[in-house]
């Protein structure tokens, strides 16, 4: 009996001591990619989100002034982190300016983006389309005056957009020029209402838009079906006005967005200083000045 207990307390000794608990990684730190607010609209008569992005050296340049993108289709879940990113890396290699983003959630693309139309195809298809000045009151009335209020901006804004958003970007520098200083439109829905808004460009065009560049890029679809772009193009070269037309082929709808972007911001918001050539950034503009 004596022999068993001591037999069974040397097992005991010689086990291996019990693991201790697995420990787990620490809390990991959220990323903080910019600030969202909700802004009542006016003109809407409702509230809205727009995302605000700072340039990374805005904390640590305090007395530093910004130029403003205003970003339409700026959701979180819509173009805000690519064109964001862009920004930013822009800023990093030179390529652009940095600057401040403001991305513009939109909701009914069709209601917000587009003007209003006859077409009884299109209204039946779309029953809100129609309020884009109402859009652009928004920008003008509410956006705007809130930036330049509580963010330290330079003066000086673009405005940009694409597919719809870049119809919007177009209309809007047709209609009301001097809302902001340059303008994007990266494969405008230029067939939307039948072509209606190119077909109005060359009585639109004049002084309003002088000193306004407009960058404008289109895919595979349009080179396809060029009567639209073309009109507006021979509008702005008959008055002489600042624009970069960016034909790509070789880019689809689906593509052009996030391969032109780069290409839009060194148009619209240049840095201080050209970068060194042997960085390759070179604007390739098929037309314009």
């Amino acid at each position: 009996m004596i022999r068993a207990l001591l037999l069974a307390a040397a097992l005991l000794c010689s086990a291996p001591a019990l693991a201790a608990p697995a420990k787990f990684p620490p809390a990991g730190t959220a990323i903080r990619l910019g600030t969202s607010y909700q802004l009542r609209s006016a003109a809407l008569g409702e509230m809205r989100t727009i995302n605000i992005v700072l340039p990374a050296s805005y904390a640590k340049a305090p007395a530093k002034r910004y130029p403003v993108l205003y970003l339409i289709d700026g959701g979180v879940d819509q173009d805000l982190l690519h064109v964001a990113g862009v920004v930013q890396l822009g800023g990093i290699w030179g390529r652009s300016a940095e600057a401040i983003v403001v991305g513009i959630e939109t909701r009914d693309r069709r209601r917000e983006l587009v003007g209003p139309t006859r077409d009884p195809a299109l209204v039946k298809r779309y029953p809100t389309a129609g309020d884009s000045a109402k859009f652009r009151a928004f920008l003008r009335d509410t956006v705007k005056p809130f930036v330049e209020r509580r963010y330290r901006t330079n003066g000086r804004s673009a405005l940009l957009g694409e597919s719809l958003a870049g119809l919007f970007a177009v209309e809007t520098y047709l209609a009301e020029p001097a809302l902001f200083d340059a303008y994007g439109a990266i494969d405008p829905s230029l067939w939307w209402d039948k072509e209606a808004l190119s077909l109005t460009a060359a009585a639109r065009l004049g002084e309003g838009q002088q000193g306004r560049p407009l960058f404008l890029a289109f895919a595979k679809e349009q080179s396809e079906e060029p009567a639209a772009m073309a009109r507006l193009v021979a509008g702005l070269t008959a008055k002489a006005l600042p624009f970069c037309l960016a034909p790509r082929p070789q880019l689809t709808h689906a593509t052009i967005y996030q391969q032109e972007t780069p290409e839009a911001l060194q148009y619209l918001l240049p840095p201080a200083e050209p970068a060194p050539p042997e960085f390759g950034f070179t604007l390739a503009c098929a037309a314009g000045m």
